[in-house]
């Protein structure tokens, strides 16, 4: 059989049925014992796009799903596809106004969700007045505001094709940013860029025919519907997805499933090398080929090469839901520390100040981004022009972080721009900044961001989560800091809390803590004693 694949990838519905049609009877998905092949995904998306024109679904309208990692969240993504739909998949996280706010936004009338969800969406119901319609995935559910029906009774005995034309440029999906500081946007994305995305994960990963994924990232986000479903898709690849990720039960799944490639959060890949031996993880030593996920420090790495026999770790690089990934590490090329690979040809990045004078190597600017493809990046943000044409400027994608190239073309990301600091002319990265105050034995987690001056910059502030019975002090730490960072860069504030302001998503949100600024409970340095002031002095 052909092991280089040439599938019509030109939309999300050309790519699964050129897969379809080369590969019938091979294995596409598995959950458990259950497994379709990709023929079976074909046929049973058809009968499921087929029930959604029955409801009365048309191309170019929104439909909401919130749904957990399993079989049907895929199935209900390649089947709003076929008829020319957009799926809006909904943070399975969100309740209340974040959920509110972006079932609203899709403007869908219908939502497709797990039952375990329907209580959420009814406490929420009058400020969704274009909802219509639910359907449900599990067990019905005790009471639901609008009419609604279960998962099964919606897919038709009608396998045929739905016979609706999609081209690369109609939309496919709708990604929510995260909404660190403000409402979340919905990131258009259309055919077009689904497939590019998935062709540069395939890239940055070297995924192959005979690898089988081991997926337990959510599908509200492009990498793992995208990047590995879709991108598995175009290569004859098995994904096997995990609906709960479980530190004790991995290597058994790794196991029974015959996985080779894993991709997880950077959390998860820890706590898996952090975990004793067991004879599951020892029957599997070289089994796994890769291991994906955030850049790793060096003891997690050699945990996985040295304790599993892991033979390649690797990292996608960096990119943003708007514009996929546009640097990436070459899958044998060396991967200095803290990088995220180079530019490569579908994307031209550049550093710039604020002049918009592009910098040179190793001083860091915004990160700007042009397509050099079609039909790579995302359109815009749904029902809103206004915020589309902020972060388009000189015909640049704007991504509000910063970043730096070396000499050698090595991307390094910096910080994000709006939690950048600058103080007695310095620039001060909150990411360091906040690596070091991690360091100290007693901070459990710390948010590093800027307060107004009363003269002029920012002033820097530490906001400061300590380990349970912790005895430490804002003064000791301030001492503790100056002997570890820039004299510029120590903070003059320092509260300690028992929690920071986060999204749903776990972001920490920043612009709550700058607008809290100075609180009753901060400690001030320059209201400290004066040995601390003088140190800071000379240091």
């Amino acid at each position: 059989m052909d092991r280089q694949p040439h599938l019509d990838s030109r939309s999300v519905v050309a790519a699964l049925k050129s897969a379809a049609r080369k590969w019938p009877d091979r294995v596409y998905l598995g959950e458990g014992e259950r497994k379709l092949t990709f023929g079976e995904v074909d046929l049973l998306t058809n009968r499921i796009a087929n029930g959604l024109t029955d409801l009365g679904i048309k191309k170019g309208e929104s439909v909401c799903t919130i749904l957990d990692t399993h079989i049907e969240a895929i199935l209900m993504w390649y089947a709003i596809n076929k008829i020319g739909a957009i799926s809006a998949p909904v943070n399975t996280s969100y309740v209340g106004e974040y959920l509110r706010h972006q079932v609203s936004d899709c403007r869908a009338e219908l939502i497709i969700a797990e039952s375990h969800y329907i209580d959420r969406l009814n406490s929420i119901a009058e400020g969704l007045p274009r909802a219509q319609r639910v359907i449900y995935r599990g067990k019905r559910p005790e009471s639901t505001h609008w009419p609604a029906a279960a998962f099964e009774t919606i897919i038709s005995q009608n396998a045929g094709s739905p016979g609706i034309e999609v081209s690369p440029s109609d939309l496919s999906m709708l990604i929510y940013t995260s909404g660190t500081t403000g409402p979340s946007k919905g990131c258009m994305i259309s055919h077009s860029y689904a497939c590019q995305h998935a062709r540069v994960m395939n890239g940055a990963h070297g995924m192959k025919f005979d690898d089988v994924i081991w997926m337990p990232l959510p599908l509200f986000h492009l990498v793992g519907t995208c990047g590995l479903s879709l991108g598995a898709l175009m290569v004859g690849a098995r994904v096997e997805l995990i609906h709960k990720f479980s530190v004790s039960n991995f290597w058994n799944e790794i196991e029974a499933t015959g996985t080779n490639f894993v991709l997880m959060m950077g959390s998860m890949l820890q706590l898996v090398a952090a975990a004793p031996d067991t004879d599951a993880s020892k029957r599997c030593y070289g089994r796994i080929r890769m291991v994906c996920g955030a850049p790793l420090p060096a003891s997690v790495k050699a945990a996985w090469q040295d304790r599993f026999g892991v033979k390649a770790i690797g990292s996608p690089g960096y990119g943003q839901t708007e514009a996929s990934i546009v640097t990436q590490h070459r899958i044998g090329d060396p991967q200095p520390d803290g990088t995220s690979g180079r530019r490569f040809a579908d994307y031209d990045v550049r550093i710039v100040n604020d002049d918009g004078t592009e910098c040179p190597p190793g001083v860091p600017g915004e990160v700007c981004i042009r397509p050099m493809v079609p039909g790579a990046m995302f359109d815009g943000y749904w029902g809103r022009p206004e915020a589309t044409l902020a972060v388009f400027r000189d015909l640049w994608l704007h991504t509000g972080d910063l970043g730096v190239f070396d000499a050698d073309g090595y991307f390094t990301f910096v910080d994000r721009k709006k939690d950048y600091l600058r103080k007695g002319g310095e620039n001060i990265s909150s990411m360091e900044m906040e690596a070091v105050f991690l360091s100290h034995p007693d901070i459990a987690d710390v948010a590093i961001h800027a307060v107004p001056s009363d003269v002029a910059e920012d002033d820097v502030k530490a906001t400061v989560i300590l380990r349970e019975g912790a005895g430490l002090r804002e003064e000791d730490l301030c001492r503790w800091a100056i002997d570890r960072i820039p004299a510029f860069a120590v903070p003059r504030f320092i509260e300690f809390r028992d929690g920071l302001p986060r999204t749903p998503t776990g972001k920490v949100l920043k612009v709550e803590l700058r607008k809290d600024a100075v609180t009753p409970t901060t400690w001030d340095r320059e209201k400290s004693d004066l040995r601390t002031r003088k140190r800071l002095a000379t240091a």
